[in-house]
């Protein structure tokens, strides 16, 4: 890297990556010395490229906040990284009203050189994935970002909400975070008209305007555990509770967290689940290897004798019996 303007170039790169970094730490990326890398950032200033210094012992370089680099610089490493997020994002059913990632794809592909857009191309047209793609329930980018934004500076929003049944309602709510679950967008937050926690489907929010007054969130408030918890909860047919006489750690591996609840037991690991059917709760319990004790629904024992069955039938049956 002995030519000054591979290092300029270098220093651009090494500014839009990173937040800050120090001049002895630029001196070092760079194989040079600080006097050098300060003579360097007066190139891109002249340049027009605005450049920030921060003095003192703790002082460095950055980017001026809000400014955007044309062209598109990107690593290979770094293309690759965003090509892919954005094929899982989309695979993910995370996309958002607009067509943002197609478009996003094509103006990469655009501005890459030769030499990076042909593999990433490859890439992208080679892939493959083992799960199913997920169809998402796509909410609108302004609304996903202003929920976003409020929940980190905890600020009270606004909402339009239209509910499952077409009806339409103004709310307050604070929102103490934003989860993506199985294809759906979720805000869960504290509802004040209901005075209560609620959670609402993203894709069904209008708009959203920030309020004037702040809030606090409950103190280790996890919204992904309260949302698996009240999916689960959900108004189905049948409320199983069964013991799982096995390890808590190794049981929540192998069972939906949208669909159970665990509790440790001294006796084992106590499920509470909801089903529209009782056959599925019997696969469920079938396919694991420790015992169980069923609590209630008496119906689930009898789905389990009929799986029994099932089982039992396939394993005498022989391939002569099958019908020609």
């Amino acid at each position: 890297m002995s030519h000054p303007l591979t290092r300029v170039l270098t220093l651009l790169e090494l500014l839009q990556s990173n937040a800050r970094l120090t001049g002895m730490e630029l001196a070092d990326r760079l194989d040079t010395d600080v006097r050098t890398v300060r003579r360097y950032m007066s190139h891109l200033r002249d340049l027009g490229i605005p450049v920030e210094a921060e003095r003192g012992r703790y002082g460095g370089y950055r980017l001026a906040r809000g400014y955007r680099m044309p062209p598109l610089v990107l690593t290979n490493d770094e293309a690759l990284a965003v090509v892919l997020g954005l094929l899982a994002a989309d695979r993910l059913g995370m996309g958002t009203a607009a067509p943002a990632t197609a478009g996003a794809l094509a103006k990469i592909e655009r501005v890459l050189p030769q030499a990076l857009r042909e593999p990433l191309a490859a890439m992208r047209e080679t892939l493959s994935f083992t799960a199913n793609a997920v169809i998402g329930q796509a909410p609108g980018t302004g609304v996903l970002l202003a929920l976003a934004q409020a929940s980190r500076a905890h600020t009270t929003v606004a909402i339009s909400h239209q509910s499952w049944r077409q009806e339409h309602t103004e709310r307050d709510i604070d929102p103490y975070g934003v989860v993506f679950h199985t294809g759906r967008w979720y805000v869960v937050g504290h509802d004040h008209l209901r005075d209560s926690l609620r959670t609402f489907r993203i894709d069904r929010i209008t708009s959203v305007t920030p309020r004037a007054h702040s809030f606090t969130a409950p103190d280790g408030f996890d919204p992904v555990a309260h949302l698996t918890s009240t999916l689960a909860q959900g108004p189905y047919r049948w409320r199983v509770e069964v013991t799982i006489h096995g390890p808590l750690d190794e049981i929540a591996r192998r069972l939906p967290r949208s669909a159970v609840t665990l509790t440790a037991q001294p006796t084992g690991v106590l499920m509470h689940a909801r089903a529209e059917r009782l056959d599925g709760i019997a696969h469920m319990l079938a396919s694991m290897e420790w015992p169980f004790t069923i609590h209630q629904p008496d119906e689930l024992r009898q789905a389990l004798k009929n799986l029994g069955d099932q089982l039992t039938a396939a394993a005498q049956r022989r391939p002569e019996e099958l019908p020609q």
